[in-house]
């Protein structure tokens, strides 16, 4: 039994400027067959949400340094980074540290 995942995105600290500007996103994910996690949701973002340069949102699977991602308000080292499985109605945050001068 497949379930979709309805989580929600926000992108603050200047993150949301290479997607559109726009700062919350309210997706369904895909059903598939396992669990989503963070390191599968990143990929999907940047497919279907990074709408320009990706090199400053990711490195390799993973965030770039210099962006903070919180997952229902605490630190994503918290709850295990990439391998957290994302629940119904999370709330995923994503910071950029990074202010161009």
């Amino acid at each position: 039994s497949q379930i979709s995942v309805v989580p929600c995105f926000y992108f603050r600290g200047g993150a949301e400027l290479l997607f559109d500007g726009v700062k919350k996103h309210q997706v369904t994910l895909p059903c598939q067959p396992e669990p989503w996690d963070i390191r599968n949701l990143l990929k999907w973002i940047k497919q279907n949400l990074l709408k320009e340069r990706p090199e400053l949102f990711m490195q390799g699977e993973s965030v770039r340094p210099g962006i903070l991602v919180l997952i229902n308000n605490a630190d994503w080292e918290l709850m295990g980074e990439l391998d957290y499985k994302l629940q119904d109605q999370d709330n995923v945050l994503f910071i950029s540290t990074l202010h161009g001068g």
